[in-house]
């Protein structure tokens, strides 16, 4: 497995289309199942703030979920810092509404909202992610660049480790063969006793508008 190609990042330009088709599908999306109110917090993917999940947000609202932003400002690549931030969020949310919230993340997003449910499942009711890097952390991603061979080794060798413990809630995670930031095959979760890969037909940059992902979360929030 290595990291997508300059051509097949150079796909990532397409990601300009996804706004035709959700507005395309709208009517569709708006028939999907409902909510009941319980809390859902999105955390955007990396470079990315909570502007970038606005969109998605909204549409769960409208949909009856209660859904927050992460809180977190710009994603860094600094998981280690921002797990627990998002663990004490999680945790806020759940004492001011009474139930335990569900976590959607795009990207490294996903990865931050794996790590607080492997650490403390108490706390999320499930994972839904997109284009999350589930194998090798940055190794096979095109940040990857940015990196050393003996610290892309390091970090692909705690990845490892943190997967020998297994996640105990509900995943979803959705890759696409179009991904041309994290390679596709790093996307699917081979460790986790209770996950579900779906396969859709996105960019990464894209996957925030897709309709297809969000289907996919609106269906699995309502479970």
């Amino acid at each position: 497995m290595r990291p997508p190609s300059p051509l097949r990042t150079a796909g990532e330009l397409l990601a300009g289309l996804e706004p035709f088709r959700l507005a395309w599908q709208t009517p569709a999306l708006r028939r999907l199942p409902r909510g009941d109110g319980a809390p859902v917090i999105l955390v955007p993917g990396l470079g990315a703030t909570d502007a970038s999940m606005l969109p998605l947000r909204a549409f769960l609202d409208q949909l009856g979920h209660d859904a927050h932003p992460s809180r977190v400002g710009r994603m860094t690549g600094d998981v280690h810092n921002i797990h627990p931030r998002i663990a004490r969020l999680v945790a806020q949310v759940r004492d001011e509404t009474g139930r335990t919230p569900a976590l959607v993340g795009w990207s490294i997003g996903g990865v931050v909202s794996r790590e607080v449910a492997r650490d403390q499942p108490a706390l999320v009711r499930r994972i839904i992610t997109f284009g999350t890097p589930v194998i090798g952390g940055p190794a096979y991603s095109i940040v990857s660049r940015r990196y050393s061979a003996d610290v892309i080794s390091e970090v692909r060798r705690r990845v490892d480790e943190r997967n020998l413990i297994p996640i105990r809630v509900p995943i979803t995670a959705m890759w696409s063969r179009r991904d041309g930031i994290v390679a596709p095959g790093a996307c699917i979760d081979h460790f986790s006793p209770d996950v579900e890969n779906i396969e859709v037909d996105s960019t990464h940059l894209g996957m925030g508008l897709d309709p297809d992902v969000w289907s996919v979360v609106a269906r699995r929030l309502a479970i």
